[in-house]
């Protein structure tokens, strides 16, 4: 099978990375992909959201299956236009794609399914919104309706910031916070049967403690040692199977990954968000640790087989991942700045690129705020976290940062980090 993945970042290499090592996979291309990601796949040149451009490439290359990775060219239908020609395809249509392209569609297909979820309200008025946060109270919770690259969301204790996020935004939904510590679980998807993958934490703000703005996410961690029994086997009979049941309903079945972003609250666990697509960088250490082979996996989503596929394997221990960002990442990363001291690919750690690029001199540069993620594996978290942090430690990039502190109370205490 020739596979080609859609997306340009950190989760897409790790897509790849991955693909590279399931048997039945003889190519992996990905388009237009990053210069790490040319170390394990086939790089071309296309607009990832442009779904004509997508379906010819993968119609030139006769791919047997299409992963796509970003929410952009879910949201602008390349899905829809790739499975019109007759390719399998891993990621849901343009109209699935709304419960992460819409927060507001998202929130009615839960009501619908009878989801645990926060209360909210849609807004679009200035007027509108200060009622809301009114009647919710800090910490207020401010989402913008679309897209913004997980960065749309504003959690503070401030009126007037909340106040000032929903001005900037068309439409705004503002939700009630849910207290609880967070968790990440992915669901694979055929439109009817679903199968959960490992639970996965992440930290989203810029700075240790959970200080700083929010971003794309910093460092990730799997397993969960402080998450109670049969979590995933809860969430997929509570959120993800009702929501899956509830989309192919309405006529839209759900195929690809359905992202469940929770938070475990004193009444279980209720969402946070849905996303549609692999998170990043969640993705990173989850599929580190997946066993089963990735490419028939996806391609069982793809073809309706899910059902038939064996129960998963995972491979014992853990993985820890931490993201190396640019000078003023998130507001205005530095971009050209050359990266070096990457450390060789172990089976104990390795480098994902995430935002990189060759520069007229072929040397490596940053190319994007978050810059790599630097994935370290071991028996448990503490020694997973170690050769994270050791092979990081190796690298220079002017100017970077990044936490100090991912999966370090969870490594040490058994605990999450809100606890």
């Amino acid at each position: 099978m020739r596979v080609l993945v859609i997306g340009s970042g950190g989760r897409e290499h790790a897509l790849c990375r991955a693909l590279r090592l399931d048997p039945s996979v003889v190519e992996v291309h990905c388009a237009p992909g990053n210069a790490g990601i040319a170390e394990v796949a086939t790089l071309h040149q296309v607009t990832p959201t442009d779904g004509a451009a997508v379906t010819a490439l993968a119609e030139r290359l006769g791919a047997g299956l299409v992963v796509i990775g970003p929410e952009a060219p879910l949201v602008a239908g390349v899905a829809d236009a790739v499975r019109a020609a007759g390719i399998p395809c891993f990621g849901p249509s343009a109209r699935a794609a709304a419960v992460e392209g819409s927060k507001a569609f998202a929130k009615d297909v839960m009501t619908a399914a009878g989801v645990p979820t926060a209360r909210a309200y849609t807004c679009v008025t200035e007027e509108e919104a200060a009622a809301a946060l009114d009647a919710f109270g800090p910490p207020y919770v401010v989402k913008d309706d679309g897209l913004a690259a997980g960065k749309g969301v504003v959690v503070t204790d401030s009126r007037e910031e909340a106040l000032e996020h929903a001005r900037s935004c068309e439409r705004v939904v503002i939700e009630e916070f849910l207290d609880g510590p967070e968790v990440s679980l992915f669901a694979l998807c055929d439109g009817t049967s679903a199968v959960a993958l490992q639970p996965a934490q992440d930290f989203k703000r810029a700075y240790d403690g959970d200080k700083g703005p929010n971003t794309g996410g910093m460092g990730a961690y799997t397993p969960l040692p402080w998450a109670p029994e049969g979590l995933p086997e809860r969430v997929m009979a509570e959120i993800v199977r009702p929501t899956v049941a509830e989309m192919a309903r309405r006529g839209t079945p759900y195929t690809g990954v359905l992202y469940a972003g929770l938070a475990l609250t004193s009444d279980g666990p209720r969402v946070i968000e849905f996303n549609a697509r692999f998170g990043d960088p969640e993705t990173q250490v989850v599929l580190d640790r997946l066993e089963t082979p990735l490419g028939g996996l996806l391609l069982a989503c793809a073809t309706g087989t899910l059902a038939d596929h064996p129960p998963l394997r995972w491979r014992d221990g853990a993985a820890v991942t931490v993201v190396l960002a640019a000078e003023n990442y998130p507001a205005d990363p530095a971009k050209g700045d050359p990266v070096a001291g990457l450390p060789a690919t172990t089976d104990e750690a390795y480098v994902l690129h995430a935002g990189t690029a060759l520069d007229p001199e072929n040397r490596l540069v940053s190319n994007g705020g978050r810059v790599l993620n630097v994935v370290g594996t071991g028996a448990d978290l503490a020694e997973a976290r170690t050769r994270a942090y050791e092979a990081l430690e190796q690298i220079t990039l002017r100017g970077s940062h990044h936490r100090s502190d991912i999966a370090l109370t969870a490594a040490s205490s058994g605990r999450d980090p809100s606890s």
